[in-house]
């Protein structure tokens, strides 16, 4: 029997997503999102995380699917990506997070050459659940090296300006 592998299911554009859950370190209730003047593109912005400043992307927008529309059910995966020995905290938006799944590589297929609407590079595989597919997403392709360390300047320029504020109070 092969070994299972663990993928926190979400949300786009009501379709199935999912990410290794090894990358995630906890999922949020949607917060409101504070704009950086500047700022990539992709990043709406930034959130407070117990004393942490996490810049914060729409996976909508990053993949080209449109952009979230705030709901109830909105929610930001906390996700830490190793780069260069580096690890970069960002925060992922997504219309809803449904449950941590298993599945086994044999009910997982790699992604298609054709037909997708999303860049492959950025698919690690399509899963299989029953009837239903689950796209599996690679957080650290998602995001270049490039962006990666935009982001993680973002992240210190930001906590630089939130310690001034903090001490002129």
């Amino acid at each position: 029997m092969e070994i299972a592998n663990q993928y926190l299911s979400f949300l786009l554009d009501n379709e199935l997503y999912g990410f290794n859950i090894s990358s995630i370190r906890e999922v949020l209730e949607y917060e409101q999102v504070t704009k950086v003047p500047g700022a990539v593109e992709s990043i709406l912005g930034i959130i407070n995380v117990r004393g942490h400043v996490v810049p914060v992307t729409d996976l909508r927008k990053k993949l080209n699917i449109g952009e979230v529309k705030i709901s109830l059910n909105t929610c930001i995966i906390i996700s830490e990506i190793e780069r260069n020995n580096e690890k970069v905290t960002m925060g992922v938006m997504v219309d809803a997070v449904q449950e941590v799944i298993e599945i086994d590589n044999d009910n997982i297929e790699s992604a298609p050459t054709i037909g997708s609407r999303i860049n492959t590079k950025f698919i690690n595989g399509i899963g299989k659940i029953n009837d239903k597919f689950i796209v599996l997403l690679d957080v650290k392709e998602i995001f270049s090296f490039e962006e990666l360390e935009k982001i993680n300047e973002v992240s210190k320029v930001s906590k630089e300006n939130l310690n001034l504020m903090e001490q002129a109070v």
